[in-house]
């Protein structure tokens, strides 16, 4: 088991501790993510189980380093902690041969909820079907308790015996998380299937409101991602006068290319509607990261929040 995530993520502490523990299996340790250091991890153990977050498989994918080495030996990896792109899952898989599945938790759920199955039936897109003795409910985005119709997009609630009983020492908090009837309000938004399989479309505090139209800023993402330039990529909202809000994509480039914003604009002219839509590019050399090592929205958003503070302190 290659252990590159920190352990006081409770992705890490189950998936890549406690997992280990009960297969019996040798942690291979990683003080932190060097791609190098990994990469001769790799080769020099012959790591079969891998799990991580998106941004490692892409940094693997992506680095001309990865020629170097035979990482055949994985099989299986399991991916949490943010959404994986289509796009990385793909090429992860074409690079090592291995299983890459998405599962789903949260800290409050202790963590899994949902897992794609490991043999033919996975879905890329997916973070998979309800562990078992798991329930799910899907719930108005406005009023966040009418039940939404079979199929369609709500925020999804939680119930199982890893749900959490509460935060500690905070009631109003938890009666905000946790409903009379025990299901937990994740915050996230998406659909589930008629073989049970959830799609997560985005977290309700990222939504953009454009017009009055819902744009989720992972269907951008996604879309962004299908250009073979992309490294990495961000989708957050700005103000705008007109509609409201706006998306603006931050973009990290694959080393070796380059492009515009009008670039990726005709690129992505067929992959999203005119709402959808990017009013910004802003191509930069690296994207904030949190700890674990997932992408991180919350700077970029405090970045442009400054930028609109000082735009007003100079015009007044």
């Amino acid at each position: 088991m290659l252990c590159v995530l920190p352990f006081f993520h409770v992705f890490a502490m189950t998936v890549a501790q406690n997992l280990s523990i009960i297969l019996g299996a040798e942690m291979v340790l990683q003080p932190r993510f060097e791609l190098k250091a990994l990469l001769d991890a790799v080769k020099r153990k012959r790591v079969t189980l891998f799990p991580g977050v998106p941004t490692l498989y892409t940094a693997i994918n992506n680095s001309p380093m990865t020629a170097n080495y035979d990482l055949s030996s994985i099989s299986l990896c399991l991916s949490g902690g943010a959404p994986l792109p289509v796009e990385v899952k793909q090429s992860f898989e074409k690079l090592t041969g291995c299983v890459l599945v998405e599962g789903y938790g949260l800290t409050e759920s202790s963590p899994v909820a949902a897992v794609n199955p490991l043999d033919e039936n996975r879905r890329a897109g997916s973070i998979g079907r309800l562990v078992p003795g798991t329930k799910a409910r899907f719930v108005s985005i406005e009023d966040r308790k009418t039940d939404v119709a079979a199929g369609e997009k709500g925020e999804l609630l939680l119930h199982g015996p890893q749900i959490m009983k509460g935060y500690w020492k905070r009631d109003d908090a938890t009666a905000d998380t946790i409903t009379a009837e025990g299901y937990l309000h994740t915050g996230d938004v998406g659909y589930q299937d008629e073989e049970g399989f959830i799609y997560l479309v985005d977290r309700i505090k990222d939504l953009i409101l454009c017009s009055g139209y819902n744009v989720y800023p992972r269907v951008i993402e996604e879309a962004i991602y299908q250009n073979e330039a992309v490294d990495e990529t961000i989708v957050i909202a700005i103000p705008d006068e007109y509609r409201g809000q706006s998306p603006k994509a931050f973009i990290k480039l694959k080393e070796g290319h380059s492009m515009t914003g009008e670039d990726m604009k005709a690129f992505l002219k067929d992959h999203l509607s005119s709402i959808e839509m990017p009013r910004e590019f802003e191509f930069r050399d690296e994207l904030p990261k949190t700890m674990v090592g997932k992408l991180s929205k919350k700077e970029l958003v405090e970045e442009e929040a400054q930028k609109r503070a000082q735009s007003e302190a100079q015009s007044a």
